[in-house]
């Protein structure tokens, strides 16, 4: 029988060079059916494996599910159909909407939708640690790692939203997730309930997965939440943990989850055939192929040299216009020589209401005393591309390190109509694709 067994590592994450055994994991185990087999909840590596031993169980698929923030969901407008061009031309069409230089990132591609190729963003370095948490795990194969988030089972259109913690999840309908901080619920959910302008004012339903515990842990914003009158709220009780909400959802395709194992990281598997009849011709066709091989050879070592030629001709003339940078070299001189033109002639990427919300939270988390900052109201103008924040401090300087933080991932950010009272300064932060 085929078993799948769902895996999600705990906070703190452990450095899996240096300390493995400190990681700790929520898992469950399901069987073909789809029925959990087993599950655990802060168990070392050892102790699943141990498991598996003792029930007899070898080549179990590993699915990895990390934190839908280490994600970031993109969609790329790329009208070329065949696989090979349509990653070629991946990483210019998704890199106005990352904070980062698009080399240090992996794209991951999802599914084709009527407003583009759904794509997760990881940071390299992140995505290698990611891998090597979830690899040579005894009597497991690693089958895929996803975003926590992605695996929610989608609510037709609308929004799904999962207490998890101090943390929420959210996906819609259309593929995107995203992971907040509990404390955001409401401003969250009251942002989605606000329509476009051109847009025809409809009730967004919204289903709402949690344990006992945690919907009377949030039962405040959860009446806030119901008490809108654009949100058609459904409670969801969860006997278990969600984890196993997330590995039902996947198994039984209620979802539709992005892979990150992908390029570099792609998870590939020998299948052995039977070859015996086919054996004199490939010996021919091997001889052919050697032979040619020698010839291309020959013109490629030869074609090699006045390309290289080429190469140094080309960065001798680019190091003379820009000495000072050290980081571009001949195999992406190109595209850093056509992003410097793009970045000349617009003013900036149009960053997505996601995008911005999401850097904006990172930044409002990063504040020592965030109960001394409140966002008042947030809307976002998708004509503009901005995300306006109506946002009260007890000083001024609480308003400043949250537009210098996000300054400092590459957006544009600024404060208007600033008032000192009292108590404090309250003003209008505007955010837009730097």
């Amino acid at each position: 029988m085929s078993y799948r067994l769902y895996v999600r590592p705990l906070q703190p994450f452990a450095v899996p060079d240096a300390t493995p055994e400190a990681q700790l994991y929520n898992w469950v185990l399901l069987d073909a059916s789809g029925d959990a087999q087993a599950r655990g909840t802060a168990d070392r590596r050892e102790d699943i494996e141990q498991t598996l031993a003792q029930n007899d169980l070898e080549s179990v698929r590993l699915v990895g599910l990390i934190p839908g923030e280490e994600a970031l969901f993109c969609l790329a407008d790329i009208p070329a159909r065949q696989t090979r061009f349509v990653h070629q031309a991946l990483p210019y069409a998704v890199e106005e909407q990352i904070a980062q230089d698009i080399e240090s990132v992996h794209l991951a591609l999802g599914n084709r939708t009527e407003k583009g190729f759904r794509v997760a963003a990881v940071d390299h370095n992140r995505m290698a640690e990611w891998v090597a948490m979830f690899s040579g795990w005894a009597y497991l194969k690693l089958e895929a790692i996803y975003p926590d988030a992605g695996l929610l089972p989608l609510t037709e259109g609308g929004w799904s939203i999962c207490l998890d913690g101090e943390t929420i999840m959210l996906a819609s309908d259309q593929g995107e997730w995203l992971s907040v901080q509990a404390r955001n619920l409401t401003m969250f959910t009251q942002t989605l309930a606000l329509p476009p302008s051109d847009d025809v004012v409809v009730e967004v339903p919204v289903t709402v997965y949690g344990t006992e515990q945690e919907f009377e842990h949030q039962q405040p914003d959860l009446v806030e939440l119901k008490s809108s009158a654009r949100l058609t709220v459904r409670e969801q009780i969860l006997e278990l943990m969600p984890l196993e909400l997330l590995a039902h959802a996947h198994h039984h395709h209620l979802c539709q989850p992005i892979n990150l194992c992908q390029g570099e990281y792609s998870i590939r598997t020998r299948k052995s055939g039977t070859l015996g009849p086919w054996k004199p011709l490939l010996a021919v066709a091997s001889v052919w192929f050697v032979i040619q091989i020698g010839v291309e050879v020959g013109m490629g070592l030869y074609h090699q040299q006045k390309a290289d030629q080429t190469r140094e001709q080309a960065m001798a003339i680019y190091r003379q216009a820009f000495p000072d940078d050290s980081r571009t070299h001949a195999g992406n001189v190109r595209r850093v020589v056509e992003g410097q033109l793009r970045q000349m002639q617009t003013d900036g990427p149009d960053a997505g209401f996601i995008t911005l919300m999401k850097y904006t939270g990172e930044q409002y988390s990063r504040i020592p005393d965030t109960g001394s900052v409140m966002f008042n109201s947030v809307n976002y103008s998708s004509n503009r591309g901005e995300l306006v924040v109506d946002v009260r401090a007890d000083s001024y300087g609480k308003l400043s390190t949250l537009r210098n933080g996000l300054t400092s991932r590459g957006l544009r950010a600024e404060i208007g109509s600033v008032v000192n009272e009292s108590d404090g300064a309250r003003g209008r932060l505007t955010v837009s694709g730097g």
